[in-house]
């Protein structure tokens, strides 16, 4: 890789890091809700190796070193620096480094899926390695991949078909994306889920492993999720002459660990329905069953209003190329009840909201299903990333039955990083935008989680000739004015039909929700902004032009994680982002237009129309929504990726180069966050709580301190 592409991949100098404060609302908590919580932060950080496994085959080695270096040093860093005979530049860009990693769970970026490197040479890390016997050993077992970039597409996670990067495959190098699709086919026929397995081909191509997550190295006693049989023999199709065969115990370590925790939270739980959320996911953790996983997520749903929330599990999709593997993940939060009063008005009113989308009542739940949605100050978040707000289970069957939680993770909205620039908004907009982007944000997030996510119904064949609706006589697409043709035919999943594509289609179309409804001012009111009547030149007015300009503006910036090479977006949000951003310009009217000077797009800003938002803007956001909606419902595949990938598609000379230069040149750190621990005294019973400062040295010891 040439120098010039090369310098889009150094970390970030210096990384934005900040503290995720929680000490107040943790405080408020009794000491059995304070034991329950640090049992479940241990059970998530104790999936900590997991993620390093799921991200590439060096993470973890890199994590060790990182460790091991700190270890040998005491916490003096300069003391190491001077008996490596390192420079002060080489130690801090030794530090930003570790600190981007581990605020990433990796050395590929949690948000972009690219992979970052040092700023340093790398003879300034064999230095620092050579202090200690232990930290050299890590080094060594990282076989140079720290700095290796001699092979671009391996910059990106994918599928390895396409020479890119993945760990969901293991040792699999030569397996194919038809051979990907066809074990799924196979899984699904089965009713065996993917969420907790990866796939691995062996025996010279005849053998794919099916990899399941488990403490447990063994088919359960009882038989697992589809009985006691291990190994399948496949007559035809792509895997004609192969086997399949079920492996169980991968993680097992981590996954005894985490079992072992989980069992400990569930005996200081706050009432029934926690606790048998927690023996369903013991289960599930020890022996790798996701129907008991399914079963815990039901008994969160029913778990209303609690204090500690949580959760747990493999649960999204998006790093997995074929996009049916879950990442590791588990988060535990407090309740900031202040806030949430805001979120329960919100749920209050979706009934009369959801009627207002651009689809009739055959394309949407007969009944909306009143979740939990609760404003949440996360104590540990363990995983890739910190997202702004979270709508699970991801069970479609659930979900469309039973119900689902939404909640807004409040200190991840509200931290900001010191001196943050903000490109491409224009001087004139700057103001409004400051002192309304967190108000926006917060608006949108919690329409986007529930009711974007919450709203539409699947067109189902539930089981051979039963139907989820009149199949004789099938709902009239708005699209088309005829009935429809299409639906889920029995055992497949949103998720299984659309593949890869479902996780930035799904936000895509929960984003445009948020969008369309965002446009109702009695939502603005429930925040706390205007009266509910319509003025655009109010303060409810302000939060709405803002949010449309955060829009605007996430749209233009994600064309950093498009990788003009592989012609990859590398960001399920990024992706969904930029084709909003496309909508609004393609609107027309004059509602949306970037301006600038100049052919290389210097001083590019964004000029939104505030007095068209309400007409021009909403319709073009309306009419996309319409579109994706439907061709969901539908399970209208053809149709529906073809849709979305002319959305998504980027030019390659001006938003491929001219833009996306620009962007790459104003390009701001992504926050990390420093994480707080917690520390039980076995003799009093007692937690206690330990903050960490926001610098590369605090993210450190914070994670020395886990001992994951």
């Amino acid at each position: 890789m040439n120098t010039e592409d090369l310098k889009h991949y150094l970390a970030d100098e210096p990384p934005s890091v900040v503290q995720l404060e929680i000490e107040k609302h943790f405080d408020a908590l009794s000491d059995k809700q304070k034991r329950y919580a640090h049992f479940i932060s241990r059970a998530s950080f104790f999936g900590t190796r997991i993620v390093f496994r799921q991200t590439s085959p060096e993470s973890e080695a890199i994590y060790d070193f990182i460790l091991a270096l700190h270890k040998s040093s005491g916490g003096d860093w300069k003391a190491l620096q001077a008996k490596a005979g390192i420079s002060d530049a080489e130690l801090n860009h030794i530090l930003q480094y570790s600190t981007q990693f581990l605020g990433n769970n990796g050395n590929y970026k949690s948000f972009g899926d690219a992979k970052f490197i040092p700023r340093c040479p790398e003879s300034a890390f064999a230095k620092l390695a050579a202090t200690s016997p232990e930290a050299e050993g890590f080094y060594n077992a990282t076989k140079g991949a720290i700095f290796s970039s001699d092979k671009s597409a391996l910059m990106h996670l994918g599928y390895p078909e396409e020479g890119h990067m993945t760990t969901y495959y293991p040792e699999s190098p030569d397996i194919t994306k038809a051979e990907i699709e066809a074990v799924s086919s196979w899984m699904e026929t089965k009713g065996l889920l993917p969420e907790n397995t990866r796939l691995a081909k062996t025996s010279g191509g005849s053998v794919f492993e099916i990899l399941i997550a488990s403490a447990e190295k063994s088919v359960p006693g009882e038989g697992g999720d589809i009985g006691k049989e291990t190994e399948f023999s496949i007559s035809e199709g792509v895997l004609a002459g192969k086997k399949i065969k079920l492996v169980y115990g991968d993680y097992s370590k981590e996954m005894a660990a985490i079992t072992e925790n989980i069992k400990k939270a569930g005996d200081n739980v706050d009432n029934e329905t926690q606790k048998k959320m927690h023996n369903a996911y013991g289960i599930s953790f020890g022996n790798g069953s996701l129907l008991a996983f399914k079963d815990s997520q039901r008994f969160w749903i029913r778990d209303k209003g609690p204090m500690v929330e949580s959760n747990i599990g493999f649960i999204e999709t998006y790093r997995d190329p074929a996009g049916v593997r879950g990442e590791w993940e588990g988060f535990v939060s407090m309740v900031n009840l202040e806030r949430t009063r805001a979120f329960g008005a919100l749920v209050e009113a979706a009934p009369a909201l959801i009627p207002l989308l651009p689809w009739d009542k055959a394309f949407e739940k007969d009944k909306f299903l009143s979740p939990d949605f609760t404003s949440l100050e996360v104590l540990t978040f363990a995983g890739s990333g910190i997202p702004a707000g979270i709508n699970i289970p991801n069970y479609d069957d659930i979900r469309q039955t039973e119900g689902f939680k939404n909640v807004s993770l409040g200190n991840v909205l509200s931290a900001k990083a010191p001196d943050e620039k903000i490109p491409f908004i224009a001087e004139k907009d700057l103001e409004v935008f400051k002192k309304y982007r967190d108000a926006a944000f917060e608006v949108q997030v919690g329409l986007h989680e529930l009711t974007g996510h919450g709203c539409g119904k699947l067109l189902q064949e539930t089981s051979p000739g039963k139907f989820n609706f009149d199949a004789e006589n099938p709902p009239i697409s708005p699209l088309t004015g005829k009935p429809v043709t299409t639906w889920y035919k029995p055992g497949q999943t949103w998720g299984s039909v659309f593949g890869s594509m479902a996780g930035s289609y799904e936000e895509c179309r929960a984003e445009l929700v948020a969008m369309f409804l965002g446009c109702e001012f009695p939502v603005l009111k429930i925040f706390g902004f205007g009266d509910g009547s319509i003025d655009m030149d109010g303060e409810a007015g302000d939060v709405l032009y803002t949010a449309y300009l955060l829009m605007a503006r996430a749209g233009l910036v994600s064309l950093e994680m498009w990788d003009p090479k592989s012609r990859k977006w590398g960001q399920a949000h990024s992706q969904a982002r930029f084709s909003i951003f496309q909508c609004f310009l393609q609107a027309g009217d004059d509602f949306c237009k970037l301006k600038y000077d100049g052919d290389d797009l210097t001083g590019v800003t964004i000029s939104l129309d505030r007095s068209k938002i309400l007409t021009t803007g909403r319709k073009a956001v309306g009419d996309y929504l319409q579109k994706l909606h439907i061709y969901k419902a539908t399970a209208d595949i053809e149709a529906g990726s073809k849709f979305f990938s002319d959305m998504t598609n980027v030019d390659a000379e001006f938003w491929g180069k001219k833009v996306r230069d620009e962007v790459l040149r104003n390009k701001q750190p992504r926050k990390v966050f420093v994480q707080a621990n917690t520390f039980l005294d076995e003799a009093s019973g007692k937690v206690t709580l330990k903050h960490y400062d926001a610098t590369p040295e605090g993210m450190i010891q914070s994670w020395a301190d886990r001992k994951v």
